[in-house]
């Protein structure tokens, strides 16, 4: 069952945390109506209990309505070590009018976040353009968590104009900077500018042993269906400022059959890679972002 937070909320972020708490309650709200309602609310406090461990903190009203064993889990402990990275150049603020890609990967990255500490799970953020601007490692303390919001809130407020992006050589340098075995969510649009080596830094996260899912994030009406009106347009790249005059209907087959061609081939590495990949669209719900992290933490 999706949850659907209004576009004026969606665009007027002025509490992200209170918004990111609207986005995970409905969600878990949705999941106990679903054919997913085993995980139960339940996970956020307890773990299985596993043969040979202490019974001391067993839960065994739990275990009267469930006849499965569970743990109570405590503050301290952490099962999840998460590092979410976010393409922030220029082209992650298309669309200039409307829920752009930023504004989605920043609400999703927020509403993961306030998930992961429900579930006592250590979350870090990591933001790059052409290199990495921003890095925290992952912590599980409420002052760590308001520093993750605080400067997702500020990527709202950000100039947009001429950011490049070089996602290979923020993952080469994640993966190396992450020492212990962890979950990296990726949010991009994999527009990279350069040369694209993208399956090779993605090749090195997973020989670092770390768990991977990426979120292709992209808006539907431009860039998904290249759908613009019968007339002439200037296109601008906003990541080099370059200009080219083009009639939309003249390229759009080319255009869909080169964007079929690029994501079969992405799609194709990711799974030889074990890398899960999602396509994360702007205009759809969170449910895409928030129900690969619970299947692929279960």
């Amino acid at each position: 069952m999706a949850y659907k937070i209004s576009e004026s909320d969606l665009l007027q972020v002025s509490n992200l945390e209170l918004l990111a708490r609207q986005v995970v309650e409905g969600f878990l709200t949705g999941l106990h109506k679903s054919p997913y309602h085993g995980f139960s609310v339940e996970f956020a406090e307890h773990r299985q209990y596993n043969a040979g461990e202490s019974t001391r903190n067993i839960d065994w009203k739990l275990y009267a309505r469930t006849d499965k064993l569970f743990v109570k889990r405590f503050e301290e402990e952490t099962n999840l070590r998460c590092q979410i990275l976010i393409d922030t150049s220029s082209s992650m603020y298309y669309p200039t009018e409307g829920l752009n890609k930023i504004r989605f990967s920043v609400i999703a990255a927020a509403s993961l976040i306030k998930l992961m500490k429900k579930q006592r799970d250590a979350s870090g953020l990591s933001l790059f353009e052409e290199d990495i601007q921003f890095h925290s490692p992952a912590k599980l303390s409420l002052t760590h968590q308001k520093l993750l919001f605080a400067k997702l809130q500020s990527l709202l407020l950000e100039p947009t104009q001429l950011k490049k992006s070089n996602i290979s050589l923020a993952l080469h340098k994640l993966a190396e900077t992450l020492h212990r075995r962890s979950l990296v969510i990726i949010f991009s649009d994999l527009l990279e500018s350069g040369d694209n080596h993208l399956f090779e830094a993605m090749q090195h996260l997973r020989y670092n042993k770390h768990e991977v899912i990426l979120f292709d994030v992209h808006d539907k009406k431009g860039e998904m269906d290249f759908d613009f009106q019968n007339r002439p347009y200037i296109f601008k790249d906003s990541e080099t400022g370059e200009e080219i005059k083009l009639h939309p209907n003249a390229i759009k087959e080319q255009y869909l059959s080169q964007q079929t061609a690029w994501q079969n081939e992405l799609k194709m590495r990711c799974l030889q890679n074990k890398i899960d990949y999602y396509e994360a669209i702007v205009e759809n719900d969170f449910n895409q972002v928030l129900m690969p992290f619970i299947m692929k933490r279960k």
